[in-house]
């Protein structure tokens, strides 16, 4: 549209002036070849200049007034101002004693402009190019920015694409620069084909590999295109999937991509050598460092002899040992190992070479990125701070630490020249995301029902990574309103402590035929044991209003006096205690590692409660692949009366729906069943176990749905003794009725006072069940959907196939 406006001949002289500028730059070569007349220069003259100041330009010149000038000075005079870019053309003479510089200034850019491209958008376009606006327009600088537009659409899969830079004269010494671009069609795959494999298959290696066949159906993958920077990616993860397999001599003989004769896609081939299959050979470890045991040094190596060889193997063995080191204290070693193939015997034998390397010190930790975070609260998740020994190990922990506050969307630590050779600087590169949200939610699941949720968090509040939440929840089951505060460093020390403010009420009629009303408000604190274990210490104080439907507990209602005895309101004074040992490598999202969690809760130092619950949960993770990851989890939990109180309703455990999938919620565990009711009343026992691996659902990234398989294994049981027999005045739950009287009324057949009611299941018998649950972070709100199978249970437990629910993150 621009040329529309513009004369042809403003274009053509613009064209002229950027292609002439080739013969421009070869001026000084000329001018050297040049012969001046030498003498001693009196004056200085510039002449051409429009908008660079005479003084400028003397300034760029290796002569001054009253020195001599020669054909050698001149020529290093013409150079230099050629070095500036502000010239197209210089000429330098000498007469009379004046050296005279005529010069041509180069154009100034007004505007960049970019046509005929779709492929690629204009944002990306500008971050890519150097020239600017306003900037000094040279050849130099177009043809290199000619070259990295090409080199970007070669990257999207554009291998045609040509790029043809025009200028448009302007008034005033400016241009407007064009940069005309031919994207050309995208550059397919027709084709991916291996040559030599033996031990995999043409679609293992297929799967291994990044690059792509074009397929229709693959309208959402970028790697179906051609780009010879993912040959060379794809080279080393045939590397890396053969050498983890036993191939210690694996090599991709050549990578190459063919153009069709027709032009309308490429066929790869890579040609491979194999090789033969390795196993494990000897395994030793060589140190000079008297403080480490070699026996102990070789027992933390994962590795044993005859195992299949595997450069992963490798990997994790130099980091233990590295790691073993440090903790020794040795913050510098060089961990190398040594390989010695024996070809006959298809072993290779393994020398970990353990030594002293050369001490580093942290000279500086820079913080960069932190747009709203205060520096000080990232410096003080850091494990080395400036003058400490370097220590990889506890540079990779800060990493870790920094990622778990879950403010930042990327957290990267490099490693930059110090001020000397023995010192070293920290950069911590840190992206922003968003902490703070304020929610209001309509939301329907297979549970609540209708879900109403007004809500408003900030997890870095005012930047000094305090935790500010507030919220208020309504539906058919729950009604919520509550309030948290946090302070990770309480009185500047690594204590995190906070307080709770709720007020909660759960109608559980339809599940356990009770309702609580519940107003409380806890005080916490969390601080660390060692660097792998914190503790936790709490207090709560709240008060239970518990409701039964009267006509259960009147006569004939059925329901036993032992748990009539419950209505009422009740205050609860709990003191509990915990720890948490962790050893994931990431706090987010593991995949390796564990994490231990111990808890114990005393209520009865005042209150009208007494009672001591006990909980403990461990997790183990292993990941394959980022998208394959493989976690077991298990939990249970024990809580007894104490002082002559059982316990009350309330207060057991209740087991199913997200905590046991397959059931309903409190679906498992002790139930009164008669033919008139089916309530769930808890249990004071539980123990569950979870295997669930996270599968690839090969969908991108931006769409947030992840999937996984699960299998769920526990039981839920053991009410008190008394919670089961009859008392004086309780109706048979078998045959509530022994006749009517004259009137007519019914009867009530009373129970035999300490006999066992029949209708209270009590079995601590195993349910297991498995199934696929799908995440999806939708633009409502992240949702879940479980898919499951029930595969054992007992006749009174209440079962479900599927089930979804929607929840806001505080």
């Amino acid at each position: 549209m621009l040329r529309n406006r513009v004369p042809c001949a403003a274009i053509a002289s613009g064209l002229a002036l950027l292609l002439g500028s080739t013969a421009l730059v070869a001026v000084p070569g000329v001018a050297a070849a040049q012969q001046i007349q030498g003498g001693v220069v009196q004056r200085i003259l510039v002449q051409g200049n429009e908008r660079i100041e005479q003084s400028t330009v003397v300034s760029y010149l290796p002569v001054s007034p009253g020195e001599q000038i020669d054909s050698a000075r001149a020529d290093l005079a013409l150079k230099a101002l050629f070095r500036t870019d502000l010239f197209s053309d210089v000429k330098i003479d000498f007469q009379n004693g004046d050296l005279i510089i005529t010069v041509v200034e180069n154009p100034i850019i007004n505007r960049v402009i970019f046509e005929g491209n779709s492929g690629l958008k204009e944002d990306k376009l500008r971050d890519e190019v150097t020239v600017r606006p306003r900037g000094i327009f040279t050849r130099a600088k177009v043809q290199g920015d000619v070259s990295r537009i090409v080199e970007l659409y070669r990257r999207s899969g554009r291998i045609s694409a040509t790029v043809t830079p025009q200028i448009i004269e302007l008034p005033q010494k400016r241009v407007d620069l064009i940069f005309k671009i031919d994207e050309g069609p995208k550059s397919g795959i027709l084709s991916v084909n291996f040559l030599g494999n033996k031990a995999f298959g043409d679609n293992d290696l297929r799967d291994v590999v990044v690059t792509e066949e074009t397929r229709w159906f693959k309208f959402f993958s970028n790697n179906a295109n051609y780009d010879p920077d993912r040959l060379e990616y794809d080279k080393e993860q045939l590397r890396k999937h053969y050498r983890n397999r036993g191939y210690y001599d694996f090599r991709v003989s050549s990578a190459v991509a063919e153009l069709a004769p027709d032009k309308n896609g490429f066929v790869v081939t890579y040609t491979l050598d194999e090789g033969p299959r390795y196993k494990f050979g000897k395994i030793s470890v060589e140190t000079e460092l008297q403080k480490l045991d070699k026996d102990v040094l070789v027992s933390l190596v994962p590795i044993r002899s005859g195992g299949t060889y595997q450069d992963e193997a490798i990997e994790q063995s130099t980091d233990a040992l590295t790691f073993a080191a440090g903790a020794a204290g040795f913050a510098f070693v060089d961990v190398r190992p040594r390989y010695t193939p024996d070809r006959e015997k298809g072993v290779v034998d393994v020398t970990f070479q353990v030594a002293e390397g050369p001490r580093v010190y942290v000279d500086r930790i820079d913080i960069v990125g932190n747009t709203q975070t205060l520096d000080y609260v990232i410096r003080r998740e850091m494990s080395v701070v400036e003058g400490d020994a370097y220590n990889r190990a506890l540079v990779d922990r800060s990493k870790r630490q920094v990622r778990s506050l879950g403010f930042f969307k990327e957290v990267d630590i490099t490693e930059v020249p110090g001020s000397a050779p023995d010192r070293t600087a920290l950069q911590v590169k840190v992206e922003e995301q968003p902490t703070g949200e304020l929610s209001f939610s309509a939301g329907y699941s297979s549970v609540d029902q209708l879900v109403l949720d007004l809500g408003i968090t900030q997890r870095n509040f005012r930047g000094r990574g305090q935790d500010v939440r507030a919220r208020v929840s309504v539906g058919s089951l729950r009604q919520q309103l509550d309030f948290s505060f946090t302070e990770p460093r309480f009185l500047g020390r690594d204590v995190s402590a906070g307080i709770d403010l709720y007020g909660y009420r759960y109608d559980l009629s339809e599940f356990s035929a009770y309702k609580t009303t519940t107003y409380g408000t806890t005080l916490r604190a969390n601080f660390p044991l060692s660097i792998d274990s914190r503790g936790a210490v709490r207090y709560t104080l709240r008060s239970d209003d518990i409701e039964i439907d009267s006509l259960l507990c009147g006569a004939g209602g059925g329901f036993s006096s032992a748990l009539c005895d419950q209505v009422g309101t009740f205050v609860t004074s709990l003191v509990g205690y915990g720890g948490r040992l962790d050893r994931r490598n990431d706090y987010l999202n593991p995949t390796r590692g564990f994490y231990v969690d111990f808890n114990q809760d005393v209520a009865g130092l005042g209150g009208d409660v007494n009672f001591l619950r006990t909980d403990l949960e461990a997790a183990w993770f292993h990941g394959f692949t980022k998208d394959l990851i493989l976690s077991v989890t298990g939990s249970t939990g024990y809580v007894m009366g104490w002082g002559g109180d059982s316990v009350r309703i309330n207060d057991r455990y209740y087991r199913g729906g997200l905590t046991f999938r397959g059931f309903e919620t409190a679906g498992i565990g002790p139930r009164e069943s008669s033919a008139f009711r089916a309530d769930a009343l808890g249990g004071k026992l539980y123990a569950i176990g979870t295997v669930e691996l996270t599968v690839p659902t090969f969908l991108p990234e931006q769409y947030g749905i992840k999937a996984a398989l699960f299998s769920d294994v526990g039981t839920l049981g053991k009410l008190d003794k008394e919670d089961k027999l009859y008392r004086a005045g309780d109706v048979d739950c078998l045959v509530p009725s022994s006749g009517t009287d004259a009137a007519g009324n019914s009867i009530p057949n009373l129970a035999v006072p300490g006999t066992r009611n029949q209708c209270i299941r009590d079995d601590l018998s195993l349910r297991a069940s498995a199934g696929v649950s799908v995440f999806w972070k939708s633009p409502m709100g992240p949702i879940r959907f479980d898919f499951s199978r029930v595969l054992a249970k007992e006749d009174y437990d209440k079962t479900e196939t599927f089930r979804f629910s929607t929840s806001t993150r505080f």
